[in-house]
């Protein structure tokens, strides 16, 4: 079925996908960040209540992928690429530029790849598909991303962690944690009130 959602305000002549549900309090800034969605799933992307995407926010969501927003969980300007599942908790808070990747999309084979890439050019719309696995990434209640991160696949952050800006999460994030780095390290301990301590 061919979407007709549109948004009043929306510079872009797109369509929310019918897959793409919205709690009534939810923001979608514009249609622009479902230009590469092609999520074959009954519920390809789900914004809990006051959720928002802002400006920049692009949902690269293959066939099988499913994403969630929790409760007035914000994104602004990050890239979701997610075949398998990404879920973001309630008031969780994602920068922009961040990237959320719950697959490499292409094999790190050489011969494989270069196949990839020589096929590209005869899909339309031009997009990977070689099929390689993906794990998801779950992203736990009150966790502020900051701007510039790259979350690997199969990564957990947990409940109230900090992730600071230009690090790349290799590894699970304990709950209430600051990490920062490349690769991501635990740098403070936050207590659940949300004062930290040194490591």
């Amino acid at each position: 079925m061919v979407s007709t959602r549109t948004l009043s305000w929306d510079w872009y002549p797109g369509t929310i996908p019918e897959n793409v549900i919205l709690d009534e309090t939810a923001y979608v800034e514009t249609t622009f960040s479902f230009h590469l969605y092609r999520s074959e799933a009954p519920i390809g992307i789900e914004y809990g209540r006051g959720a928002s995407t802002y400006l920049g926010t692009m949902f690269d969501v293959g066939p099988r992928g499913r994403v969630s927003l929790g409760n007035y969980a914000l994104v602004h300007g990050a890239r979701i690429i997610c075949d398998s599942q990404i879920e973001i908790g309630d008031y969780a808070l994602i920068s922009w530029n961040v990237v959320l990747m719950d697959t490499y999309r292409l094999p790190f084979d050489p011969t494989e790849r270069q196949r990839e890439l020589e096929l590209l050019p005869f899909r339309s719309p031009r997009h990977i598909d070689a099929r390689v696995p993906a794990q998801p990434i779950l992203i736990g209640c009150n966790v502020w991303i900051g701007f510039d991160a790259c979350v690997l696949p199969g990564i957990t952050i947990g409940e109230g962690a900090i992730v600071g800006a230009r690090s790349v999460v290799t590894q699970n994030v304990p709950p209430y944690t600051i990490v920062a780095g490349n690769p991501a390290r635990i740098i403070r301990q936050l207590d659940a009130g949300g004062a930290d301590r040194e490591v």
